[in-house]
């Protein structure tokens, strides 16, 4: 695929983004020029997007090597400039602009005639309603913040046959037959977790704080609903959210303890142990994908090859583009993410991989992420390109399971292939709750902004024992499971942004299903949802791919049943 990054008509093509003063002419341009007529107004519109694109990518350029290397002060550094030099001057200006768009007639003349301009503005409309000189230091602040979170999880290691581990590769361990090695693995990582416990806390009460008085100041009684607002959730509601959490539980919960107690079965176990809950219980090895990175990406490119052409033309471009960081080593952050690059409209994928198959699910995740952008690059403006998560992660969800039917190309053996399929969705069903579980506890972290320490380990207890089995002992390790929290990235860095990942995954799952019936119009469907990014509704896209936008009781439960028929299908 050839790229041609777009030339630019109103920045400069060598701007150095070293200081404010190095950008604030192009903010002074575009509040003060003339758009009194059509043909004003639509080329204003595009220099703002041009502006908006080349600043975004920059800062997410400072991220992806923040990322990649936190040991890096200089990196750590030019990241903090940007966030807290630039972003802080952004603020008043795109306030100012935002409100000369809309008081254009102009605006609500595109709007009535192109439902894209509509959504778009709709979102501008709801950013002046919130928009606080008094909240730009301290959302400064918060995203200085946060950086803290990733450094302080990226220094967390444990020795182990004199080999330092990561966290993700010691993880692996956890999968092994050997349960004294289980079990040492555990307790190194659960010491090693321990003496963060505290850092972790102060970080958490740091935020909390910020962000209560940042809604406050937005006249919001709370962070929770100064977000749904934020995150422009104009499409569900609070009391939808808690439906989920309440259908989560009656539907899905008891499937998962049936899965769970086949495996205890297997294990010749009454209760599991905190090391048991990954081994297989079949006495068979981890399954082990791949070895490396690049044997990750390319067959990853032949998966993708036999599903859909352009979505293997997709991974080539950015292996091409070096737009690829695979691998998990010392000083990188955890985690996986696929950062969009709006300019030139190739993005970025950043994972851990360590051979495992929630990595081989973890590439095509991002992959999918990856087809999105790629899909919607030609969309003349940035905000049309700026996707809410439902959206976002149908795509990257969708993608684990179109692609599972060409997992051969990872395991030549169907026994392994039909083991990594089983694993997949029953991975969905075990998931659905603590993506549930960890949304209502933020629910009631930011309804509850004065709780104590004790009181936030307390309610993570009680959710967990609602969402829970009841069949993991974790006597002796009662101070792991209340602090699993700590672990969770969303709840530090981009806080409620986790239901998504529920929502869509029910999307997914609809995805995959009419997949079943006719292979090549899913894909067709899928493709045409993700063109649109944002310039339809949540429920207009999930309609283009043919699936249905909700999220209730008799809706999760047809679809919890169509998964226990898949696994029922799949020969052990």
């Amino acid at each position: 695929m050839e790229i041609v990054k777009p030339k630019r008509t109103f920045v400069a093509s060598d701007l150095k983004i070293d200081s404010w003063d190095a950008i604030k002419k192009y903010f002074d341009d575009l509040e003060e020029r003339d758009i009194s007529t059509k043909e004003s107004f639509i080329k204003w519109l595009n220099d703002t997007s041009e502006l908006k694109a080349i600043l975004e990518e920059d800062l997410a350029w400072r991220y992806i090597k923040m990322t990649i290397n936190t040991r890096d002060e200089k990196l750590s550094e030019d990241y903090r400039f940007f966030v807290t030099e630039i972003q802080p001057n952004l603020a008043p200006y795109e306030d100012r602009i935002n409100k000369k768009l809309i008081g254009s007639p102009f605006c609500r003349e595109l709007e009535k005639d192109d439902e894209a301009y509509f959504i778009m503005f709709r979102s501008v409309r709801k950013a002046l309603e919130l928009f606080r000189e008094e909240n730009i230091p301290l959302q400064a602040k918060v995203s200085e913040q946060t950086q803290e979170f990733g450094a302080l999880s990226a220094a967390q290691t444990i020795e182990h046959e004199g080999k330092t581990l990561t966290m993700q590769q010691a993880s692996l361990l956890l999968k092994e037959q050997d349960e004294e090695l289980r079990k040492l693995i555990f307790e190194k990582i659960s010491n090693r977790r321990r003496e963060d416990f505290d850092k972790f806390d102060e970080l958490f009460n740091n935020l909390l704080k910020l962000r209560h008085q940042i809604a406050q100041n937005a006249g919001y009684a709370n962070f929770r609903d100064y977000k749904m607002d934020a995150m422009g959730r104009f499409d569900y509601s609070v009391d939808d959210c808690k439906t989920f959490h309440a259908s989560v539980k009656k539907i899905i919960v008891p499937m998962v303890k049936e899965i769970q107690l086949k495996k205890l079965e297997k294990l010749g176990k009454d209760k599991f142990k905190p090391w048991d809950l990954d081994v297989d219980p079949e006495g068979r090895a981890p399954l082990k994908p791949f070895t490396d990175g690049n044997e990750l990406l390319y067959k990853t490119i032949r998966m993708f090859s036999s599903i859909d052409p352009y979505f293997e033309d997709c991974l080539k471009t950015m292996n091409d583009l070096n737009h690829l960081d695979l691998e998990s080593k010392e000083g990188k952050a955890p985690g996986g993410y696929n950062y969009p690059l709006y300019e030139i409209g190739v993005p970025f994928i950043f994972m851990n991989a360590v051979g495992s198959q929630r990595d081989l699910v973890t590439m095509v995740h991002e992959g999918g992420h990856a087809i999105h952008s790629f899909l919607s690059r030609d969309l003349p403006l940035t905000g049309f390109k700026s996707l809410p998560s439902e959206v976002a992660e149908l795509a990257s969800m969708s993608m684990e399971l179109l692609s599972m039917d060409q997992w051969n190309e990872f395991y030549a053996d169907d026994s392994e292939l039909n083991r990594a399929k089983r694993e997949q969705l029953e991975g969905i069903i075990k998931i659905l709750p603590w993506i549930s579980q960890v949304d209502e506890f933020q629910h009631w972290l930011y309804e509850n902004p004065e709780h104590t320490n004790e009181e936030r380990s307390q309610k993570w207890l009680t959710l967990s024992q609602e969402y829970g089995t009841g069949l993991v002992d974790w006597s002796g390790y009662e101070d792991i499971r209340d602090s699993a929290w700590q672990r969770q990235l969303h709840i530090f860095e981009v806080p409620f942004y986790y239901i998504e990942y529920g929502i869509a995954q029910l999307g997914a799952l609809s995805v995959w299903k009419n997949s079943l019936q006719n292979f090549d119009e899913a894909i067709q469907n899928y493709k045409r949802a993700l063109r649109l990014a944002y310039t339809k509704s949540i429920p207009d896209i999930y309609q283009t791919a043919k699936i249905e936008f909700s999220f209730d009781e008799n809706h999760i439960k047809n679809l919890a049943a169509f998964v226990q028929e898949e696994l029922a299908n799949i020969s052990a």
